[in-house]
This record gives structure tokens, sequence and C-alpha cells, in this order.
């Protein structure tokens, strides 16, 4: 079972760096899939699941574990090579990624049978409401654990992820963090040139939420915004992690086209090699 410890951040980043090497051999194996943003969220990933997290691999629906929903179901490759290297099932099996019969489809999916998995995501915006009920269910219940959910910048357009944002506040759920990836690029190209986010962090604080922001690649940065995060009372928060799409492999390193565009096999072994 994983806790709260003092991690050595050079080994979160050779964790991450396996990560990141599986979510491109898995996507080159499926021909399909999402890449840029999967690599983006490795180090936000690892810094959850081998720091951050109370939760136990063995026993998946442990009652007392923390809750990871992740809101933006298309980045499933770095979720489930997460999942994999912290031993909820083995690492081979994310060469079945997106094929039939898989557990591992394109988008997260409970009924598949993959442990590990809170939410069957698919539709954008939806996961911060599922994060708000099982946040006032825990606080119901006198429950200790916490309530992590995984959102896109690109996904805070949907209007439906600010009545959560809205109805969080108001039941003071100082056990939900929110966890913002702002690479500041979607699918169709800058967020600020399809729909301007900015200033993001007033829009946040107006609705109530305890603001933090970090580098979503530096490991310092992220387990103390989540330390700060647990140590707020009465509200609230959210993490604006600063990441960058693409990261690891420099070539295609702040391009939307790797938004959902996958490797030759060629490619495959050029960034394999960078990473």
């Amino acid at each position: 079972m994983y806790t709260w410890q003092s991690s050595d951040p050079a080994r979160l980043r050779e964790i991450a760096t396996g990560i990141r090497k599986s979510v491109v051999t898995s996507l080159t194996e499926a021909q399909s899939g999402h890449l840029g943003g999967s690599l983006g969220l490795a180090d936000i990933f690892t810094a959850l699941y081998f720091s951050a997290l109370c939760h136990d691999p063995l026993n998946p629906q442990w009652p007392g574990r923390d809750r990871v929903i992740l809101s933006i179901g298309h980045v499933a490759p770095v979720l489930y090579a997460t999942l994999a290297h912290a031993g909820y099932f083995p690492i081979e099996e994310l060469l079945t990624l997106r094929k039939f019969g898989s557990r591992l489809q394109g988008h997260p999916g409970r009924d598949h049978g993959l442990p590990g998995l809170e939410l069957s995501a698919g539709s954008l915006g939806q996961g911060l409401s599922v994060a708000v009920g099982m946040a006032i269910a825990a606080k119901m219940d006198h429950k200790n654990h916490r309530i992590y959910s995984i959102h896109g910048d690109g996904e805070l357009q949907e209007g439906s992820v600010w009545e959560a944002a809205m109805s969080a506040a108001h039941h003071n759920l100082d056990n939900l963090t929110a966890i913002i990836d702002r690479n500041g690029l979607q699918i169709d190209g800058k967020t600020e040139n399809v729909m301007k986010l900015e200033p993001l962090e007033d829009k946040w604080r107006s609705f109530g939420w305890h603001v933090i922001y970090c580098d979503g690649h530096d490991f310092g940065s992220i387990l103390g915004a989540l330390k700060s995060a647990t140590n707020t009372p009465g509200l609230p928060s959210v993490i604006i992690a600063r990441t960058i799409m693409g990261k690891g492999i420099p070539s295609i390193e702040n391009d939307y086209k790797w938004h959902g565009k996958v490797p030759t096999q060629k490619q495959a072994m050029e960034f394999l090699g960078v990473l």
C-alpha cells in the first residue's frame, strides 16, 4: 500500500520514464490513441500513484483507498500504464490497448473488469460532478479518504465543470482536489484561440476554491501542491499544473497535432531512444 512519504525525485523520474515508454509502445501497437496528453501527464500520475495516494494494488476495492477520477478519458494510456507499473495488472497487458476483447479500451470502462478504475470516462466535462458526489458521500460516511479528479484545460470549456465547481465550494469539500492539465493546447490548437480560459485562477477562486499552481514536471512542485491541498480546511482545492504536451520527446513537444496522433514503428523507435 502506498501512502504519503518522502519520495526520491530521481526514483520518480525513473518511474515516469518507464510509464512514458509504455505509453509509446502501447499506442504504437494499437496504432490508435492519444499520445501528447498522455506523455504530458506522466509525471502527475507518477507523483499520485507512487507517492501521494493511499491505495493498494493488491486490493483495488479497499474501502479506505483514495479515489482518482480521470475526467479526460482519452488520456487513458497514461492511466493504464501507471496502473500496470504500480502492480494492478501485468505490464504486458498494455499491448492489448484498444484491441477487441481487451480490458484496455480507448476510454476507461469499469464494465471491462480492469482493476483500479473509478469511472467510465468518455464525454468530457462529467468527472468533476462524479468526484463531488464521491466527496459528499465520504463526508456523510465520516471517511477520511480523498478524491482527486483530473481534467484537461480544454475540458474547462464545458459548462458542467463549473456547475460542479460551484457545488463543491457550497458543500465545503476539503477532501476534493481537482488537477488541471494546463498545457494550453487542445485538439484544434491553443485553448486561448479556441475558447479563452484566462484568467483561470480568478475563475476558480471566484467559485470558492483554493487555487495552487505547480510545475507539472517537477516532482517537488507537484508533491508540494498535493500536500497544500490536503492542508487547506473548508475549501476544495484545484491544482493548475503547467505541463508540456508530448513531454519527453522534443520533436513533438507543444505540438497540438499530436493530441490524437500515434507514431509509426520508425518514429516509435526514435521516441523510445530519446526518453
